[in-house]
């Protein structure tokens, strides 16, 4: 995608009066909005430097920095660490089922998508406290840890961070797209898992992998899988995008024992 400069998106900021009625900040706020909302500023547009968007704008730098923070924040910009910041690619909200013990590339296969991963790290290494509990491991054996970002169609929408035993796998590098396939091949693939899910900040490190602003709201997942045997086979621990995801699951009323239907 071409970048261009904010400057051409906003016309030269011939329509916006600093002049008008309330804070300056939120007035520039609402222009830079209006703008991407109305498609003058598109996906990936660069939005200038404070110091040209203030001369242009007729505001202080102090003003320009609340109001980009402000659209920040309202997930209208990205900002990104040596390279500036751009409008928000928009992102589709997708409904994920509890019910099934799937993958994320499994997840996108059926939604007739392709995921995609930016891998971080696939390495054997000396397994934490927590991994050792979670995969009942002994004292001498060792993790594959695969840590990766996942999108589709360029947008970032999980991190994942999955610990398997290495003795389960001992080639982390093999694992290209679906980890589930490559244990599939094996004979290892688990077959239930208990998944907890709750609500959480994004952390800067984590917020410039997935392009949302520090603090944006996000899914906490933790999921250890199983085998039929009831080994345990996988740790994994993501981040999703709160703004794209949301979990569904089906509940049953249980009628209480011994109440008969008339």
């Amino acid at each position: 995608m071409e970048n261009r400069p904010a400057g051409e998106g906003l016309d030269e900021w011939a329509d916006f009066d600093s002049d008008g009625v309330g804070p300056l900040y939120l007035r520039l706020y609402r222009h830079i909005a209006d703008a991407i909302g109305g498609g003058r500023l598109k996906p990936g547009d660069t939005i200038l430097p404070e110091r040209e968007l203030a001369a242009r704008s007729g505001v202080s730098r102090v003003t320009v920095r609340r109001a980009i923070d402000e659209l920040v924040r309202a997930g209208y910009l990205v900002q990104r660490r040596g390279s500036g910041t751009f409008v928000s690619a928009p992102v589709g909200r997708m409904e994920q089922a509890l019910s099934m013990l799937t993958s994320f590339t499994e997840d996108m296969a059926r939604r007739g998508q392709s995921a995609e991963s930016r891998w971080i790290l696939r390495r054997v290494e000396t397994p934490s406290p927590d991994e050792t509990m979670a995969l009942a491991l002994g004292a001498d054996e060792r993790v594959s840890r695969l840590e990766r970002v996942r999108s589709v169609e360029g947008v970032p929408l999980a991190i994942e961070r999955a610990s398997i035993p290495a003795s389960l796998l001992p080639d982390p590098e093999s694992v290209e797209a679906s980890l589930y396939d490559v244990l599939a091949a094996r004979g290892k693939r688990p077959v239930r898992a208990v998944q907890r899910i709750s609500a959480a900040n994004v952390s800067r490190a984590d917020a410039a992998l997935l392009q949302i602003p520090e603090g944006a709201a996000v899914l906490r997942i933790v999921r250890v899988a199983h085998l039929p045997s009831g080994k345990a086979v996988e740790l994994t621990r993501s981040i999703y995008r709160g703004d794209a995801y949301d979990f569904a699951v089906e509940l049953k009323w249980a009628e209480p024992e011994g109440r008969t239907t008339t």
